[in-house]
């Protein structure tokens, strides 16, 4: 949208902006499928939206499927999904926004059908409702008879004071991606609002109960079976070093980039760069992968690193001394991921180049660790204790 024609957009009221919006999509011709509906002879059934980050929304929905008891469903807008992750229900943002009959279909399904609602990331779960206040959707959905959680995937909790404060290497100390004050401001208040819900909370990483303390470790969740390659690593002659960052500010790409392109022309290791590759295509990028260079800026790991281990291959990453203990006290091993920085990552790819057997070993870990944390029995036994059998 133009810059003027946003500022006018935002001083017009909502009920305005959702009389506009309804009038442009019936134009259009665009009518929204109604909300999913579980299956009403499970006990427990559970709605989980409205983000789906790296697919993780549908991927919890069925895990906690697996025990028999529960029906569950995910949905997200379609502009939180533009990698195209599995989901059971899509809606336009502008539907959930602006359109109050589907405000209306998605509360009335949710009290007559659902028992439990998990709610991702602080987004408003019945879209522009009361303006998005999520406190009144809440407290209208707990009025209702349904029990509500809330996940926190990333940004939307982590503060970027406390993390500049932890770690030396963070994206919080420019502004090169996002003015950090302005994610402060955002982060405090979805802070507060945790505080103020008071209602079951989890983090998808390890990291984020230094922003959460009190949440539980709920973890992301990969399919293992799709990564497994076929061939060991560490068998060429040069190493294949691959980088494939969703966010080069958040990876650190600028940093470890011009190393990894050293150590190329060095003829040391072959150094590729992958750039908006369909993630159903990143099971072959990694089994062609010696080495993977995760993240470096925060201090945690995510879907790509348990991708990256299902493989069997090395994933280079800095990840915190407390995200390692809180991780390894879940999985009962030590997380497989050698501690790499932007000051280290050079001596370490030139160690993995001279010592491949210890390396192999590590790399050997990775479907191991991927089974006991991330295959989806755990994310399943933490949301049935914390949130749906509690």
């Amino acid at each position: 949208m133009h810059p003027v024609a946003e500022r006018l957009w935002n001083l017009t009221p909502k009920i305005a902006q959702d009389t506009i919006a309804s009038t442009v999509d019936r134009l259009r011709g665009s009518v929204p499928a109604p909300p999913p509906l579980p299956d009403p002879a499970k006990p427990i059934r559970l709605l989980v939206g409205p983000v789906n980050y790296a697919g993780q929304g549908y991927r919890w929905a069925r895990a906690v499927e697996e025990t028999g008891r529960v029906s569950a469903r995910n949905y997200v807008h379609e502009a939180n999904n533009p990698l195209g992750y599995a989901a059971d229900y899509t809606v336009s943002w502008r539907t959930a926004e602006h359109s109050r009959a589907w405000q209306r279909s998605m509360l009335e399904t949710l009290a007559e059908r659902y028992t439990h609602v998990l709610i991702e990331a602080c987004f408003p779960i019945l879209g522009g409702r009361f303006s998005g206040d999520i406190r009144r959707q809440v407290a209208e959905l707990q009025a209702a008879g349904l029990k509500v959680a809330v996940v926190g995937h990333g940004t939307d909790v982590r503060l970027p004071s406390r993390h500049a404060a932890a770690e030396p290497w963070s994206m919080f100390h420019t502004d090169a991606w996002v003015a950090p004050e302005l994610v402060e401001r955002a982060v405090a208040k979805n802070l507060q609002l945790l505080e103020d819900l008071g209602v079951p909370t989890f983090v998808s990483t390890a990291g984020l109960l230094l922003d959460l303390p009190d949440a539980h470790y709920l973890g992301v969740i990969i399919e293992p079976e799709l990564w497994t390659a076929p061939e060991p690593p560490l068998q060429r002659e040069r190493i294949r070093v691959v980088h494939a960052p969703t966010n080069q500010h958040v990876k650190g790409t600028g940093d470890i980039a011009p190393i990894a392109r050293q150590l190329h022309e060095e003829g040391l290791i072959e150094y590729v760069e992958i750039d908006k590759i369909p993630h159903a295509e990143m099971p072959a990028v990694f089994a062609e992968a010696d080495v993977v260079l995760d993240q470096f800026r925060i201090g945690d790991y995510g879907v790509g690193a348990c991708e990256t281990m299902a493989a069997g291959r090395i994933v280079l990453a800095h990840v915190s001394d407390q995200v390692r203990a809180e991780v390894a006290r879940h999985a009962g091993m030590p997380l497989p991921i050698p501690e790499t920085t932007i000051d280290s990552a050079e001596a370490v790819l030139r160690d993995i180049a001279a010592r491949r057997d210890h390396y192999r070993e590590i790399a050997a870990q990775g479907p191991e660790y991927v089974r006991r944390l991330h295959d989806g029995s755990f994310s399943r036994d933490t949301l049935m204790r914390q949130f749906l059998e509690s």
